[in-house]
């Protein structure tokens, strides 16, 4: 394994993942790589399995959260546990194995030459499999509204597979990040976009879970449909970086 592969750390947050939690630890365990699991105090256990799991093997770390609290506050406290500890690369990860684990090492090669690389299901075809159609319409439509709005370049906006360098992450007042869901991974990749670091996609495969449940509502939909207008405003009605 590379030197990079140990400077990185693969954040999953958890809700009820107790019957996922031991194939992605065990599948991060091959690639020699760092794993926070932050858990919102799930009731199904999920939280004390990662204990058992991080007793075993020094590679996975545990970040327990009181209470549910979205995606979003979940992913910030893990961005801060990680510069405290000083990685370099950062990732974003679903712990149900819709984001493959294979594809860690080909964002660390693409993330030398970037300052945040965007896992995409849309670039040049639809990579997405098991989902109904009503859904990949949505999401084909929501990634189209936060081009149109914001003027983001991005084939897939709302995806939550990400690799972060350590200077984008330090860019970025997590303290100030409203977020959660989807409008979360916007917000994330406008804050960083809009101060002209270095953002690339990489094209991957999205596979619908097959153990537990969706944690998708329609409150975090509508969230999303408002957020991009903010950032938009924010961003002074801008529709590109501030330094071009």
């Amino acid at each position: 394994m590379s030197e990079s592969t140990h400077q990185t750390l693969i954040i999953v947050p958890t809700y009820n993942e107790r019957d996922n939690l031991p194939g992605i630890v065990e599948a991060l365990g091959k690639l020699s790589v760092d794993m926070l699991v932050v858990d919102d105090n799930s009731p199904d256990g999920t939280g004390a399995m990662a204990d058992e799991f991080a007793q075993k093997h020094d590679y996975v770390h545990v970040l327990h959260r009181k209470e549910k609290n979205g995606l979003g506050r979940a992913y910030c406290a893990g961005f801060e546990w990680a510069l405290e500890h000083d990685y370099e690369f950062v990732f974003e990860m679903d712990g149900d194995f819709s984001h493959d684990p294979e594809d860690i090492p080909r964002f660390i090669e693409e993330a030398q030459n970037a300052d945040l690389v965007l896992g995409t299901r849309y670039r040049g075809g639809i990579r997405v499999n098991n989902w109904p159609l009503r859904r990949l319409m949505l999401s084909l439509g929501a990634a189209k509204y936060v081009k149109w709005i914001t003027g983001m370049p991005f084939s897939d906006p709302t995806g939550g597979y990400k690799c972060f360098r350590r200077r984008a992450l330090d860019a970025v007042d997590l303290k100030a990040v409203r977020s959660n869901g989807y409008s979360f991974q916007i917000e994330m990749t406008h804050k960083i976009w809009r101060q002209g670091l270095r953002v690339s996609e990489l094209d991957i495969i999205f596979t619908e879970r097959v153990e537990g449940s969706s944690k998708m509502s329609l409150g975090i939909a509508w969230e999303a449909v408002w957020m991009v207008w903010r950032l938009w405003i924010q961003h002074g009605l801008r529709r590109w970086p501030k330094n071009n």
